[in-house]
């Protein structure tokens, strides 16, 4: 069996395609706007920033708008996707634009200031990997600031098809990619060799008039699966038809409009250094809680009296 989950060159094709056809750009907003409230939280300057995929110039734009970055490098997995950003130029016009994966950065040891990324890293296949490297391209006390799609991000979706999947085809397949969980993220912050490292987790729900306008809005965005072990079988009418009817029984509002989640997940951490503040070794307090609460400190094993 393949190692690999996700089909990088299919990612790319399918966001090359996406460009042409004017995605919807609500997700990406939302997320270039926090991205600019949380960065404005950092009081400090950026020489060298580096955005690592990004599928658009939203975020950028809201670099250059900061003030607080001297230099940003935009990576992307082809040339054709730099051409294809439409604006980069214009909106980004003091960023250099590289070529390059975000499993494989480019960039040396302790050179970057600042390293974020929007709505890219939930296709990579090596997460623990890419993190991995963007700890080392960061100069101590570097800040690395990013955003992925994970959580329960279309779980509407995912359970109406593996409902209707189950009912019709006697099993199911994965048509919604895995997405990392929010507790999950922190301890690969933590493997990555991340200080302090910080994630959260910001949900947005979005309506439809149907689930076929919001399979056309994941197309459009090149949100498709991807996995390298998708039923490349085509959908069944039936199968297609029953997903439709659990969606709308299960997740459909008052006026029957359906809903889908988008959970964002938001990583940060610090690349260490001796400067930053350090958690305090175990039994250095100076101080019982049970006298700072007030209260009485029982034995192990004994219970509280009622």
């Amino acid at each position: 069996m393949s190692t690999l989950v996700f089909d990088r060159r299919l990612v790319r094709g399918r966001h090359l395609r996406a460009r042409a056809l004017a995605p919807p750009t609500f997700l990406m907003e939302r997320v270039a706007q926090d991205f600019s409230d949380r960065l404005a939280a950092v009081v400090r300057r950026f020489e060298w920033a580096a955005d690592l995929g990004t599928p658009s110039n939203a975020l950028c734009r809201e670099l250059a708008r900061s003030g607080k970055i001297d230099t940003v490098v935009a990576t992307a997995a082809s040339a054709a996707s730099l051409r294809g950003q439409a604006g980069f130029d214009e909106v980004c016009s003091d960023a250099f634009a590289v070529v390059a994966d975000e499993e494989a950065l480019p960039f040396r040891a302790a050179s970057l200031d600042l390293v974020v990324s929007g709505l890219a890293l939930q296709f990579v296949n090596d997460l623990p990997g890419t993190l991995m490297q963007a700890r080392r391209a960061l100069k101590p006390d570097g800040l690395l600031l990013a955003a992925l799609a994970g959580g329960d991000t279309l779980i509407e979706l995912r359970q109406s098809f593996a409902t209707a999947e189950a009912e019709i085809d006697g099993g199911i397949s994965p048509r919604i990619i895995p997405f990392v969980d929010v507790r999950a993220a922190g301890m690969l912050l933590q493997r990555a060799g991340f200080a302090l490292p910080v994630t959260d987790i910001d949900r947005i729900t979005v309506r439809y008039d149907s689930p076929i306008a919001l399979m056309h809005d994941l197309r459009a965005m090149g949100a498709t699966n991807p996995m390298v072990e998708r039923n490349r079988r085509p959908l069944k009418r039936a199968t297609l038809r029953r997903m439709m009817e659990v969606y709308a029984e299960r997740f459909a509002d008052s006026d029957s409009r359906i809903r889908a989640t988008f959970d964002i997940v938001w990583l940060s951490g610090w690349a260490p250094h001796s400067s930053q503040q350090k958690p305090l070794a175990p039994g250095s307090a100076r101080q019982r809680l049970a006298d700072a609460l007030g209260v009485r400190e029982n034995p192990a094993g004994e219970r509280a009296g009622r």
